[in-house]
């Protein structure tokens, strides 16, 4: 890390922290990092926040994963783009794509969440995959993103969806259900967490995010090898 991303240092730290903290420093995962384009976000791609959060996130899978790399989603209407973050090629990553990618459209969680099932089935990771979720409001196909959540709770995939805006949004409510869906009635197991960040995530200090992402993912770590999930 010293040697790749100086730059990153202090947060890998606080990242190892966090991991430690919630008894993980054993565990291994593919860790994917889904990012909103819808037109509300735009201020957040001006002012450093998108690319803020995804070094956080570069720097937590130095932890957990075995590449160095964090596959990245960009969605709106559609899957926009998509890339690979990587050690030492991070700086200004995020918006020179993101700039790069045009007209941004409206909330479909469901086609990213399907880009990213493909990518991790096509990768014939050992391991299961932490997906970090970002979005500023609910989708724009409701039943469409909770099907895609509950068919995909018996693969090794976790959901941990972060949200950014008005507290007092109803559009998180859908977020907050999502959360907290009925196991087994409606899935095999809780696949999911979420956690809002608020108007200014970027001003959240680095210890108390790692802390919020990683909060619910030993418990389903748990819960998918009592169901068979995870081998």
């Amino acid at each position: 890390m010293q040697e790749r991303a100086p730059d990153l240092v202090s947060l890998y730290k606080a990242a190892g922290t966090s991991v430690r903290r919630h008894g993980l420093e054993n565990a291994r995962a593919a860790v994917y990092l889904v990012l909103d384009r819808s037109g509300s976000m735009r201020p957040y791609y001006r002012n450093g926040t998108m690319q803020h959060l995804a070094e956080q996130v570069l720097s937590l899978s130095a932890h957990l994963d075995d590449d160095g790399t964090v596959p990245v989603v960009f969605f709106s209407t559609d899957v926009d783009g998509s890339t690979d973050l990587a050690l030492g090629k991070h700086r200004g990553r995020i918006n020179e794509l993101h700039e790069s990618l045009g007209h941004m459209g409206r909330t479909n969680y469901h086609r990213a969440m399907d880009e990213v099932i493909d990518h991790y089935m096509e990768s014939g990771s050992r391991f299961p995959a932490l997906v970090i979720f970002q979005t500023d409001g609910g989708p724009t196909s409701r039943p469409a993103a909770e099907r895609y959540l509950c068919k995909a709770a018996r693969l090794p995939l976790f959901w941990q969806f972060i949200g950014f805006g008005d507290p007092d949004d109803n559009e998180f409510s859908f977020l907050r259900k999502l959360d907290t869906l009925a196991v087994p009635a409606r899935r095999v197991v809780d696949n999911a967490g979420f956690f809002h960040a608020g108007r200014t995530p970027r001003t959240i200090p680095d210890h108390r995010l790692f802390d919020q992402l990683l909060q619910e993912f030993p418990g389903w770590l748990a819960a998918a090898r009592a169901a068979g999930i995870l081998r």
